[in-house]
């Protein structure tokens, strides 16, 4: 039996860090040079918001050329996670706020982020005991659905995917998915 995968194991303990009085044309620089899509926003050693690629956008087409500080375009809630909790729980959790990174955290400082990315690309495969594949084992992602036809397959599934899986158009983690238009949509997607 595999063990479970924690989050410290898999989380970016190499992330960019700014300041709140820092320029944003600056910052965005930087997210450039360094190839990361989002800053963590720092106080001293305690960490205040986060600054995404879309922040900084959304940032200077509303300044119209205008300078801004990280601390205009920067998002101030911050959910975290304990480097203990497994890949699979973190998964959830993201699912739950909506969002596409956390900050992990021992409570008193800042181990490193985790994002949506990391979670995919880290998950482990498990073996399960339904039908064979090559090599006599069927692999699955663990804490993500079992894909198309699960849900016809379950009793009581009724078209609906009761675990988290990946949105066919946008690509983010959801537990509402739903057949439409021959592709599995989270509730955002069916919408448009």
């Amino acid at each position: 039996m595999e063990r479970d995968v924690s989050v410290q194991e898999v989380m970016d303990r190499e992330f960019v860090g700014v300041s709140e009085s820092d320029d944003l044309r600056e910052t965005a620089e930087l997210m450039l040079d360094e190839e990361a899509d989002s800053a963590v926003v720092m106080r001293g050693a305690d960490p205040v918001g986060v600054v995404t690629e879309r922040d900084a956008l959304e940032a200077f087409v509303r300044a119209e050329g205008e300078s801004a500080d990280v601390s205009e375009a920067m998002t101030d809630s911050i959910p975290t996670v304990a480097p203990g909790m497994t890949i699979a729980e973190a998964a959830d959790e993201m699912s739950a706020l909506s969002t596409q990174r956390v900050l992990v955290s021992d409570g008193s400082e800042l181990l490193g982020v985790l994002s949506e990315h990391d979670l995919m690309t880290a998950s482990p495969f498990a073996p399960t005991a339904d039908g064979p594949t090559s090599g006599g084992r069927e692999r699955a992602v663990a804490g993500v659905s079992a894909g198309r036809g699960a849900a016809a397959t379950e009793p009581g599934g009724e078209g609906r995917f009761t675990d988290q899986s990946l949105c066919e158009a946008c690509g983010s983690l959801s537990r509402d998915l739903s057949p439409f238009n021959g592709q599995l949509l989270c509730a955002d997607c069916r919408d448009i």
